[in-house]
């Protein structure tokens, strides 16, 4: 009651300040018809905070997003679902969601009266052009009378977590698993040769467990032969970003950061779908991610990476040299000079397929020939090592450059910056 008497409008104190005034001065008049105003007039409010109070804590809420997770620039849909679980009718509702900013202005609808055990749904839509994780909730109430005198505001406490995940492009199909460990031919043969239940014998060794004893091939062979131990090969790769500050040009949707972020998205969805067992390596080091749903937790990752104001790749450098087992390297590279581009390049030696997609983050600003030249110097050295060279310019989709990374061996560069 003390806080439905809180959550009096303004017309409920004029109502209750109006009844108490008739009141007192039916008593100094002695009038008693005033006096039944007087009581009229005073109770309304007071039966108004009493019934509003009462709905307070008797409503639930629940919210389902779908998609959970959306492209940037797509929708998602939000579905509140409103249920009165008490045994009197609710009276208006004014109900209003939290959303941040950049998913749009907060939606608010309003609710005329849910009956008894009823249940009500509620859908609106939310989207983003910048990637990122968005807190949507709690959802707020107003609950009102029929007369406008009280309105409590209740708040729910769930909340749930959209995911605004970079740009993925379909990528043409490129061979590229002619080097890598276990991968290719080289996987298929493998599977066929050990299978998910590998049958293949060998003879008996002193420690081996006698359930795997495989007496068929011992019968046929004439000596105790057992089943081969499981191989289950995977291919790994290796994808790098560079997010340092410093290397790349322009800003929001367009700069040359996000077409980089939704070309490691682009590149390692792909891959992953591949059957790729991959990592996500940065200028930071290496970042973790989780071996069930590779796609999503790489999508998951990317949807908050933000710059770094490293100024090297060292670190990124180690950790794909620690790494080990890697026969698939992926750089996706901002502004680099020749140096650090001779670090990267001799991580590849032979066994190892690297490909570099190199952001011409010059095209992102006025034409700059020092640039220019320092862009061609970058190829040169990483082409020099062996790299597939991915150039990158910008309002160019990685979809209509990703043949590029077919291309093996040295590059012949033309003057403009680009392979031959």
């Amino acid at each position: 009651m003390r806080a439905g008497l809180k959550a009096l409008t303004s017309r409920g104190r004029s109502f209750l300040a109006s009844g108490i005034a008739a009141l007192l001065m039916a008593f100094l008049l002695g009038e008693n018809d005033l006096f039944r105003i007087g009581v009229l007039v005073t109770a309304l409010p007071l039966l108004a905070a009493m019934v509003v109070a009462r709905t307070r804590y008797r409503l639930s809420c629940a919210r389902r997003l779908d998609p959970p997770r959306a492209e940037v620039g797509g929708e998602a849909t939000v579905t509140l679902r409103l249920e009165n679980v008490t045994r009197l009718p609710t009276g208006l509702l004014l109900i209003e969601d939290t959303v941040p900013y950049a998913l749009g202005v907060r939606p608010r609808f309003v609710l005329d009266r849910v009956e008894p055990r009823g249940v009500r749904e509620i859908d609106y839509r939310v989207r983003s052009d910048l990637r990122g994780r968005y807190t949507i909730g709690p959802l707020s109430i107003r609950i009102a009378d029929p007369f406008g005198l009280v309105e409590l505001t209740r708040s729910f406490t769930i909340s749930d977590t959209l995911v605004v995940t970079p740009h993925v492009a379909a990528l043409p199909h490129v061979r590229l698993s002619g080097e890598w460990t276990g991968g290719g031919d080289s996987r298929t043969r493998s599977v066929a040769a050990a299978g998910d239940d590998d049958v293949a014998p060998r003879e008996y060794r002193q420690g081996d467990d006698l359930r795997r004893v495989h007496w068929r091939s011992t019968a046929r062979y004439g000596e105790l032969m057992v089943r081969r131990e499981e191989q289950q090969w995977q291919s790994r790769g290796a994808l790098l970003l560079d997010t340092r500050r410093h290397a790349h040009r322009g800003e929001g949707p367009r700069s040359s950061f996000e077409v980089a972020v939704s070309a490691a998205a682009s590149i390692g969805v792909h891959l992953a779908h591949e059957g790729l067992g991959l990592r996500l390596v940065t200028d930071q080091g290496a970042e973790h991610l989780t071996d069930s749903g590779l796609s999503y937790s790489l999508l998951d990752t990317l949807a908050v990476v933000r710059h770094s104001p490293a100024r090297s790749l060292e670190m990124g450098i180690s950790a794909l040299r620690s790494g080990g087992g890697d026969g698939l390297i992926v750089a996706v590279l901002g502004a680099m000079d020749a140096d650090e581009a001779r670090e990267l390049a001799r991580l590849r030696h032979s066994g190892i397929t690297a490909v570099a997609v190199l952001l011409d983050v010059s095209t992102w600003e006025s034409r700059d020939r020092a640039a220019e030249e320092n862009h061609l110097a970058v190829q040169t050295v990483l082409a020099g090592y062996g790299w597939r060279i991915v150039r990158l310019p910008a309002g160019t989709s990685i979809a209509s450059v990703w043949q590029d990374a077919a291309n093996r061996g040295r590059y012949a560069l033309n003057p403009a910056g680009g392979a031959a």
